[in-house]
């Protein structure tokens, strides 16, 4: 489908807007309700019109909140709240909430409340003694960037307002940052392998910033002697944070995160020698590529099929990053197009470094759009396009063979969480491509007749 040239500005360069036409990413409201809704036994209360409600609900999908435990409030604000201000009506819901049995009250305020000049911190700190539970502002108005900026600025309040001074280290600890700062859609699965591999190593998590975490697990995130970022888009002002105020070692910073093997071998070692767990780190190697190479053997995937094939990647940098290294040595396609979601130095120094090592050259888009990932997919005519179901439909027309749906969104739900990390990781991402390629060559037509 092309795009409908009478609604962009005349003689603009895509490559060069500094504004998403058609953006992937959510606002920054989204992005501090998608952390704020991580912590458990907490409710959150959106300061805002009753539309943006509809971002919180998708932060709740996102972290997967039992709605029978998990508890959103909205002020609604309508035009006389917008226009003159909505502070009493805030305070009266915070007060008709009190009763609640929830452990903190994250209260988010969006654009409209910001824009007027509602203080919902001075609110917060007026009715702190009226209630039982702690008020936790965060001003994440959506026009202070995108979801990722709006994770930082939620992380950013939750360690300088909660968490307590004075903790003593934990030897063998560590902080887990960021995970819900991931395209997988079932990032659940990530975090999950990442805290097996800890447990295997006999490393502590102290606390998880942020899913399923209790409010005492923030207060003693000081305590931890590291910290592991879980994503190359958000997080990293948090993991800065944390060594500068309470020493806190960023562990395998500057390395893609563990998808592939050569990813995932590095990231085990670094992890075996920061903790001395070398022969550890070395059985997990062992034991991960054997399974592999034995589980392929006989699977025979259809890898062997795409050898050089050129392929485009468009996702996220989390998981868009580490995918480089995967297509070119375990699919031994060519990437002929990265584009990324987010543009932060961090993950532009990261994949050029990865690109360097590996001798590639492709075309790169960093903070792309729909607009601009269409435009890029018909400059390079790649045959297989790792994406999302976004790709599948922009990508229609131009002669790609293969959209590999393996980032949200995504036309099929899935019910059980399946991770990209680690070597399980790898053969679900065969499995991902092995579907594609069958699905490609189903018939069409219903071309015989049942005999019964």
């Amino acid at each position: 489908m092309e795009p409908v040239q009478s609604e962009r500005p005349a003689g603009a360069d895509y490559g060069k807007l500094d504004k998403c036409t058609d953006p992937y990413l959510r606002c920054a409201f989204n992005g501090a309700a998608q952390t704020a809704l991580g912590v458990s036994g907490s409710a959150l209360l959106a300061h805002s019109p009753q539309g943006c409600e509809y971002l919180v609900n998708n932060a709740f999908a996102w972290q997967e909140c039992d709605y029978m435990e998990t508890m959103t409030l909205c002020t609604k604000l309508c035009v006389d709240e917008i226009v003159h201000g909505g502070e009493d009506l805030l305070t009266r819901t915070i007060r008709e909430a009190k009763d609640l049995p929830i452990t903190a009250l994250f209260v988010l305020s969006a654009c409209g409340p910001e824009i007027v000049g509602d203080d919902i911190v001075a609110v917060c700190e007026t009715l702190q003694p009226e209630v039982k539970f702690r008020l936790v502002p965060i001003e994440c108005a959506g026009f202070r960037g995108s979801q990722y900026d709006g994770i930082d600025i939620a992380l950013d309040v939750m360690l300088r307002r909660l968490v307590k001074e004075g903790n003593e280290k934990i030897p063998g600890s560590v902080c887990l940052i960021a995970p819900h700062a991931n395209a997988n859609p079932t990032w659940m699965a990530d975090l999950e392998w990442v805290k097996q591999t800890l447990s295997r190593m006999g490393v502590q998590v102290v606390a998880t910033l942020t899913h399923k975490t209790p409010l005492a697990e923030i207060g003693n995130v000081s305590s931890a002697e590291g910290s592991l970022l879980l994503s190359h888009d958000a997080g990293q002002k948090a993991a800065d944070y944390l060594s500068a105020t309470w020493g806190s070692e960023q562990i395998c910073k500057g390395i893609p995160l563990p998808i592939g093997m050569t990813n995932t071998e590095r990231w085990l070692t670094r992890l075996g020698e920061r903790f001395d767990k070398r022969k550890e780190a070395e059985k997990m190697v062992s034991e991960g590529e054997r399974m592999v190479t034995t589980t392929c053997r006989r699977k025979w995937p259809m890898a062997r099929f795409f050898f050089r094939t050129p392929a485009a990647i468009v996702a996220d940098a989390t998981i868009g990053i580490p995918l480089v290294r995967f297509v070119t040595e375990e699919m031994e396609m060519t990437p002929e197009l990265v584009a990324l979601y987010s543009s932060h130095r961090p993950a532009r120094e990261l994949l050029e470094g990865e690109l360097s090592d590996l001798g590639l050259n492709p075309k790169v888009v960093y903070g792309t759009d729909v607009y601009r990932t269409r435009k890029s997919i018909g400059e390079v005519r790649p045959k297989v396009v790792f994406g999302s179901t976004i790709e599948r439909h922009a990508s229609e027309g131009l002669g790609v063979s293969y959209v590999v749906e393996l980032v949200r969104m995504m036309r099929q739900f899935r019910f059980i969480n399946r991770e990209y990390f680690g070597y399980t990781g790898i053969l679900n991402l065969f499995e991902a491509v092995q579907n594609e390629w069958i699905m490609r060559w189903r018939s069409k037509e219903k071309r015989y007749e049942a005999k019964w």
